[in-house]
């Protein structure tokens, strides 16, 4: 008996240093609970044989083999009655509940729902081009870059109505956390995904919880310790309306032990001070964005596509049997941020049935009948046109332009800059138009519309040169002047290098221009007549 008490103590002693370290929920729906039990009985296990042994040695014998059975067929029964009970909630008897994981209102039209696209308001760039421009960010505050690195989160989040990725910044090791962690980490990097100004924004206080920290101010033992039963999903972190930074942890419901996945609520953590409060889904704050995560919405719209005609229709039938394309995008509407990827059918024909916008806090989803090319067509199509550049597209953003559904992709070069952009119909990917980055997303779609289509934004007047300046934005100098009625015009290098770099204060030229706050400028001559 006191063998039994001895090896009982150093098995809780291991299980809590385990506990520590793994941080599994005390969940039974979770795979990683029943894991963690598992490894607990075999450790019981070893140390009752390594005691055996050790009575065996010294002359005595012991019979262990009932201990041996018991603990044998309880983890027996576990691994049993997990896959049973899995078995029986599996799609092959439970089809419909797997079909009705998201619902998919298919009733409405998509001009009639997405506004007429507003360039100063659509995020151009993603998250790789957005990670470069926040680590070269990072890379010229000289102080930081030993002491930490930048996260490659980068959540896309509406912020007072910008569109931004935001991205925490994270201890560089154990020694960098131990000499940092007293004050905690006084910024995070943010990237406006319209026109690429990254910003490292300072706080008086310092971040305590982020992944990299260490003991109990890594996030996860955080999280862990204050709700032991529950099950989370990836953390997003974002920034509230004030720009304090929060993680979201999504509450994770499971069918069985580990099936049909869903989020009951979240967790938001305050990254600061570690205080946290648990919401209900229908309960959560309007400026959290990120409640559900992409990778669980495809999953959700695979299985309503895959089984919402029966289990044996998914196999034999397959009756509108349709799933998700491979690749996923993000617009934001109304406040929120949507999810946007297409439907095909189960054959790879390259071709879409339609499209779905999903809203990542409240999952409403919305399917658009809107027959055309598969994504990578589209993004194929682009690259074919400057193939001799080398560039790669970015996974098309969906947007109503001229009311018809229309492709906007970003072209980039090797070093992940956006060199120009791509319009490419929905409906015939064949119709598809280039235009140099620089000239802005203004003039790219002039040209893809045609010069009758708001021709009145397009002008052209004699302007004399004022307060002229040049500035470097993703490594295209760009040169900024007024007139003398003190309207901004910003010119590329790349529209007139035979002029533009020969410039100066009070020239007198000929220019075209798209008519906004800035004006873009299409070209620059010199007046023929003079």
């Amino acid at each position: 008996m006191k063998r039994k008490l001895i090896n009982i103590g150093i098995t809780l002693i291991i299980a809590l240093f385990l506990y520590y370290f793994l941080l599994p929920p005390l969940n039974p729906s979770s795979f990683s609970f029943w894991f963690y039990l598992i490894i607990i009985l075999i450790i019981y296990l070893s140390l009752s044989t390594f005691k055996a042994m050790e009575i065996i040695i010294k002359g005595k014998r012991i019979n262990i083999a009932k201990e041996y059975i018991i603990l044998s067929s309880l983890i027996g029964g576990i691994f049993a009655f997990i896959i049973l009970i899995n078995l029986c909630l599996s799609p092959i008897f439970n089809a419909s509940k797997y079909g009705q994981r998201i619902t998919v209102d298919e009733t409405h039209e998509f001009t009639e729902d997405v506004a007429k696209v507003d360039f100063s308001k659509i995020p151009l760039l993603d998250k790789e081009s957005s990670s470069k421009l926040g680590d070269r960010k990072m890379g010229q505050a000289t102080d930081w870059v030993s002491q930490y690195y930048v996260s490659d989160l980068y959540t896309q989040i509406n912020y007072n109505d910008t569109i931004i990725r935001v991205t925490p910044i994270e201890y560089a090791g154990l020694i960098k956390y131990i000499a940092n962690h007293k004050e905690g980490i006084k910024g995070y990097i943010t990237v406006n995904s319209v026109n690429g100004e990254a910003n490292l924004i300072k706080l008086n206080e310092g971040i305590k919880y982020v992944p990299s920290a260490y003991f109990n101010e890594d996030l996860n033992r955080k999280l862990r310790f204050s709700y032991p039963t529950l099950i989370f999903d990836d953390p997003s972190f974002e920034i509230d309306n004030e720009g304090h930074p929060y993680w979201i942890s999504p509450i994770i419901h499971y069918a069985g032990v580990g099936l049909r996945k869903e989020i009951s609520g979240v967790v938001i953590l305050d990254a600061i001070s570690g205080k946290s409060q648990k919401y209900d889904i229908k309960d959560v704050p309007s400026w959290v964005d990120h409640v559900y995560s992409a990778s669980l919405i495809i999953e959700e719209l695979n299985d309503w596509g895959e089984y919402k005609g029966g289990f044996l229709n998914s196999i034999f039938g397959q009756k509108n049997v349709v799933n998700t394309t491979e690749g996923y995008n993000y617009l934001v509407l109304n406040d929120d941020v949507y999810l946007y990827t297409g439907i095909t059918s189960v054959s790879t024909d390259e071709s879409n049935l339609g499209f779905v916008l999903v809203n990542m806090r409240t999952k409403e989803t919305k399917f658009y009948n809107a027959p055309g090319a598969e994504e990578y067509s589209a993004m194929a199509s682009a690259e074919g046109l400057v193939q001799e550049k080398g560039y790669t597209a970015s996974f098309p953003l969906l947007i109503n332009l001229n009311n018809k559904p229309t492709y906007l992709l970003s072209l980039k070069d090797d070093a992940g800059l956006v060199k120009m952009y791509a319009f490419v119909d929905v409906s015939d990917y064949q119709k598809v138009v280039v235009s140099e980055a620089s000239l802005g997303i203004d003039v790219a779609a002039q040209k893809y519309l045609g010069d009758s289509v708001d021709e009145e934004n397009l002008k052209e007047e004699e302007v004399i040169i004022n307060n002229l300046t040049t500035g470097v934005l993703n490594g295209n100098t760009i040169y900024y002047f007024k007139d003398n009625n003190g309207y901004v015009y910003s010119a590329s290098l790349n529209i007139n290098q035979n002029i533009l770099p020969f410039i100066k204060n009070n020239d007198k030229y000929i220019i075209k221009y798209y008519n906004k706050d800035i004006r873009e400028v299409v070209s620059i001559r010199k007046d023929n007549n003079e």
